[in-house]
C-alpha cells in the first residue's frame, strides 16, 4: 500500500490540525483531501509556502479562536425546545436530528453547521438532554436540549410506564377470560 505525505490546509478530525504534515494513504489524500483543498502535497516548495503562511496562519487560528469563543459565551445562555408528538412510553414519532438543532439555532440568529453538533444518534426519546457543539477544534458547548409534548407539555415517562403497564395487563385479561369460555364451550358439545 503506498502512503504520502501531504500538509493539511484545514483541520481533519481523527487526521490532524491545519498545518501539520501527515502521512495518509494515497488514495484517501488523491479522491478526497486534495480535489477538496483540504491538504496539499508535501513538496519542498509547498513547504515554504507554508511556512512563509504561518504567521498568517497563526493570525487566523486565533481569531477563529476567540470567535468561537465568543460564540460559546454566547450559546451558554441559550436553552432550546422542541415540541414532538408522543407515542406510548415516551417515544417521539420522529425524532431530533442535528439538522433540527442546527434549523433551530438559524431561527436564533446562530449561523452553526449541522455537522458541528455532535449527536451520535438522534433524540426519539422526551426528555432534557445536553447536546454537545464544536464549534472550534478546542472550544465545545454543551448546549441544553429540552423536548416536550404538543403543546409544550411536559411529559413525565415513569408515569406514563406505569400506565403502559397498567393498560397492558387490563388488556391481557379480558383476552384469557375469553379464551375461558371458548374452551368451555368446545368440551360441552
Amino acid at each position: 500500500m503506498s502512503h504520502k505525505q501531504v500538509l493539511l490546509r484545514e483541520d481533519i478530525d481523527n487526521l490532524g490540525a491545519r498545518g501539520e504534515i501527515v502521512r495518509v494513504k494515497a488514495g484517501y489524500a488523491r479522491n478526497y483531501l486534495l480535489p477538496r483543498n483540504l491538504a496539499v502535497e508535501a513538496t519542498s516548495n509547498n513547504l515554504r509556502q507554508i511556512q512563509g503562511e504561518r504567521a498568517a496562519l497563526a493570525k487566523r487560528e486565533a481569531k477563529d479562536r476567540s470567535s468561537a469563543e465568543l460564540q460559546a459565551a454566547a450559546l451558554r445562555s441559550l436553552a432550546l425546545k422542541f415540541e414532538r408528538r408522543i407515542g406510548e412510553a415516551g417515544v417521539l414519532y420522529g425524532s431530533v436530528t442535528s439538522m433540527d438543532i442546527a434549523h433551530a439555532l438559524k431561527e436564533q440568529g446562530y449561523e452553526i453547521d449541522r455537522r458541528r453538533i455532535v449527536l451520535r444518534e438522534p433524540i426519539k426519546r422526551f426528555g432534557n438532554y445536553e447536546v454537545p457543539v464544536r464549534l472550534h477544534r478546542d472550544v465545545t458547548v454543551e448546549l441544553p436540549v429540552s423536548v416536550l409534548g404538543e403543546g409544550g407539555v411536559e411529559i413525565n415517562i415513569a408515569a406514563l410506564d406505569e400506565d403502559a403497564g397498567g393498560e397492558g395487563a387490563a388488556k391481557q385479561a379480558p383476552a384469557r377470560e375469553a379464551t375461558a369460555p371458548g374452551e368451555e364451550s368446545a368440551t360441552d358439545e
